[in-house]
């Protein structure tokens, strides 16, 4: 039986099939508003070739930001491909991510999976919610995550060396750690670190007016709403409203849906199911929207 080396992304049967992997425009960036120094930090990270660690809420940007920062560092000189972006999850596995062999037809083939892929073609490999994957996970990442910079394929033999365009980018909410779920200091040492937060309530509605193309008025009221009701975490609700919902309830708006109404299907019911913290939720939505 033959025995054949090839990537086959997609594939039935492909490692992680749900990874993604985006051609990098640098002329046509996502929109992302800086709240402060973390676009020129990422991009001196990137062209040191240090791999970044991003913290910070649900719904707060982080994705947004680093497909703006793909983007753009595409346009400089040895700059990324593209950008391969894997949602963890607990069932998530080494070989999810570094490829397998896998038996088509009369022949074995081995498939890359996305981390392997990123390594190989100069992209940036964005591991998104890293503690929710398995433990092993975090352990193969270590040669890539400092001065080697480079991925052991055990399966294969091989020692594979980051071409000069990768960069490793990792993120994670520090609200849902736990001791099953924590980061190791090992992993973490590895990495600069970036740490966002929601925006300040005048760049929020500038970011949901944007987004969602409802007017200004609305938008400043929706940023104040997510202001008001994260400042409920503690009593009683276990996360603060995103960015992404407040922005979900602009578009429900947009397309004729009352303001209060939206706020409740896209903020109090999304946040809660607690009969206390969805009655508090609703009384700075009336107070906000009367």
């Amino acid at each position: 039986m033959a025995i054949e080396a090839k990537q086959l992304s997609g594939a039935p049967g492909a490692p992680h099939e749900s990874h993604e992997v985006k051609r990098l425009d640098p002329d046509n960036p996502p929109y992302y508003l800086p709240i402060g120094d973390e676009v020129e930090i990422f991009g001196a990270a990137y062209r040191a070739r240090l791999p970044v660690l991003l913290k910070g809420p649900t719904g707060c940007g982080k994705t947004r930001f680093v497909e703006h920062m793909a983007h753009t560092l595409a346009g400089e000189r040895n700059g990324p491909s593209e950008l391969i972006t894997v949602a963890c999850h607990e069932d998530l596995t080494g070989s999810d991510l570094v490829g397998r062999y896998l038996i088509q037809a009369d022949q074995t083939l081995w498939i890359d999976g996305p981390l392997t892929q990123a390594a190989r073609r100069g992209a940036i490999c964005y591991l998104d919610e890293i503690v929710e994957a398995r433990k092993d996970t975090t352990v193969l990442i270590h040669p890539l995550s400092d001065h080697r910079r480079m991925l052991p394929i055990e399966k294969r033999g091989e020692l594979l060396s980051a071409h000069p365009s990768f960069l490793l980018v990792i993120s994670y909410n520090p609200g849902y750690q736990s001791i099953q779920k924590n980061l190791k200091h090992s992993t973490r040492q590895r990495f600069i670190t970036i740490e966002f937060n929601y925006p300040p309530v005048e760049k929020e509605a500038e970011i949901i007016a944007h987004e969602s193309g409802v007017d200004r008025d609305t938008a400043e009221q929706l940023a104040l709403l997510g202001a008001k009701v994260r400042n409920l975490k503690g009593a009683g609700l276990e996360e603060g409203v995103s960015t992404r919902l407040l922005i979900y309830a602009g578009e429900l708006i947009k397309n004729g849906i009352a303001p209060r109404r939206a706020a409740t299907v896209a903020v109090t019911w999304s946040l809660t199911d607690e009969p206390e913290s969805k009655a508090a939720i609703d009384e700075v939505v009336k107070a906000i929207f009367p």
